[in-house]
Formats: structure tokens, C-alpha cells, sequence
């Protein structure tokens, strides 16, 4: 009697290629609108942004300073000018080894872990490359290489800057206290509380919900254990970030929008345009 024959192993499937249609896309939803949005509101921060850093006054009423600004570089930070605002460019704390605002060396840290932030490099990918622009929809590249080459090779630094983000979390969060702590001349005593105390507050609570809800976050503190049941701290830590991950898209455009409102709020207060009254 013969041996039984062992079954042979299923051979691998193929991969089909993808359906020839003439079509770019068969959605007939507005698939656009997602990325169009994306792109109008990154390119308005952007425009922002680069125009306050080089401006260079106007981002310090005592006892408000700009987020686009702090810590801050310059002597005048503690003392008060017209409208106890900083007007013009001075000497800063380090003397003269900065030729422009000092925005444009603190901006480096902020930004860059903003541009190398997982949902971020979703957002502009879609929106200004459009690799892809949405789901079933066809991108004009031939050709992808994915972040193994640079320029996008530089996205792996992600982790780098989200500690540096932590840091100016900090100093930040420093900010709002003493936004209530402070009064605005020596003639006011006690502490200080107006519309900027809220708005540098809120800012702050924004950045810390954005940065503690990054997936990085998240990897740093629940990932590279084998067992949660031996490390219950961290556990409930990871529970803890894994819920705000969930609303990260949302702490990113909030926390984005409210950080220019708070720099355009100073501004605004600083040169004098709003008015600046004690509350309590």
C-alpha cells in the first residue's frame, strides 16, 4: 500500500494590481474637503507664525509674554516700557549673539516637533504632497520611498522633540502662573488676574493635552514591557495617555490655533489696541 502523500502547501496569492479605471477616483463623496482644509489652516499658522517671529516687539506686556517668545532672550522682559510692553528690539539676556528675533531660535524646537508629529505628517502628506490625498483616491507619484531617505528620513527624530517639547510645556505652564501671581506694577498689590491669565492658561493646558497625547508619548511610557502586571504605575499611566491618543487629532488643531490666538492676544495687548483691566 502506497504512503499517503502529505498535502502540498497553498501557493501564495498574487497581488492583484490595482483596478484599471480611467477614473482617478470613483468616491463620489467631497474627498477633497478633508486635505483642502488642512491645507488652508496649516498655510494661515505658517504665514502667522513666521510673520510674528520676525516682528520682534510687541510680545511682552508684564505680566504677559507670547508663547512664540518664551522663555524670553531679552533684558526687557522684566521691565516695563510704554504700556509696560516690549516695543523694540534690545540687547538680549546673552548680549548680542543673536542678530534677529529671538523667535526664530525658540520656534526650532516647538515647530520642528510639531512637523515631525505622526498625525501632522498625515495632515500636510495628504494635503501639500498628496501622498495620498485620501483613502481610494490615486496619487500623481510614480514613485515612493517612504521616511527612509532625506529629506523625510529626518521625521525619525520625532522622539528628540517631543522632550524638548516637554521642557517648553514647562516654562510655558511657568508663564500662566505667573500670569496670576503677578501684578502688573508695584503699585497693584496682591496677584493679578485678567483675560491673558486665561488665555495663557488655557494655552497651556492645550500643549501639555497635545504633547501627552502623542503616540511617542504613549510608546515612551507603556512600551518595552512584556508584563503591565509588573509595572502598575505605568499602566495606569499608559491607560491614561492612551485615552487622551484618542482625541489627538483634536488636541493638535486646537492646541495649534489657540497657541497663535494667544501670541496675536499679547500682541494686541501690548501695543495698546485692547484694553488691559484687573479682574480680581
Amino acid at each position: 500500500m502506497a504512503a499517503p502523500v502529505a498535502p502540498s502547501a497553498p501557493a501564495l496569492e498574487q497581488p492583484k494590481p490595482r483596478a484599471a479605471i480611467r477614473e482617478r477616483t470613483l468616491r463620489q463623496d467631497r474627498w477633497w474637503l478633508s486635505p483642502a482644509i488642512s491645507f488652508g489652516v496649516l498655510a494661515l499658522f505658517v504665514a502667522y507664525a513666521t510673520w510674528a517671529a520676525f516682528v520682534d516687539g510687541n510680545y511682552y506686556i508684564k505680566p504677559y509674554i507670547s508663547p512664540f517668545y518664551s522663555p524670553c532672550l531679552a533684558y526687557q522682559c522684566g521691565r516695563a516700557t510704554v504700556h509696560g510692553a516690549y516695543q523694540v528690539p534690545h540687547v538680549g539676556i546673552f548680549g548680542t549673539w543673536y542678530a534677529w528675533s529671538p523667535a526664530l531660535i525658540i520656534l526650532i524646537f516647538p515647530l520642528g516637533f510639531r512637523l515631525t508629529c505622526y498625525y501632522y505628517r498625515r495632515a500636510y502628506y495628504r494635503a501639500y504632497w498628496l501622498s495620498p490625498p485620501a483613502c481610494a483616491v490615486g496619487e500623481p507619484h510614480k514613485k515612493y520611498t517612504g521616511e527612509t531617505r532625506f529629506p523625510l528620513i529626518v521625521q525619525n527624530i520625532h522622539r528628540y522633540f517631543f522632550y524638548a517639547g516637554l521642557v517648553f510645556n514647562v516654562i510655558l505652564t511657568y508663564d500662566a502662573v505667573v500670569a496670576f501671581v503677578t501684578p502688573r506694577s508695584s503699585a497693584i498689590g496682591g496677584g493679578y488676574v485678567g483675560v491673558g491669565s486665561f488665555v495663557l492658561l488655557i494655552n497651556a493646558v492645550l500643549l501639555w493635552s497635545y504633547s501627552l497625547s502623542c503616540h511617542s508619548c504613549r510608546h515612551i511610557i507603556g512600551g518595552r514591557l512584556k508584563h503591565f502586571s509588573r509595572h502598575p504605575i505605568r499602566f495606569k499611566m499608559w491607560g491614561f495617555v492612551s485615552r487622551l491618543n484618542t482625541n489627538h487629532m483634536q488636541f493638535a488643531w486646537a492646541s495649534l490655533i489657540v497657541v497663535a490666538l494667544t501670541d496675536l492676544y499679547v500682541r494686541l495687548a501690548a501695543s495698546g489696541a485692547l484694553g488691559h483691566g484687573r479682574w480680581i
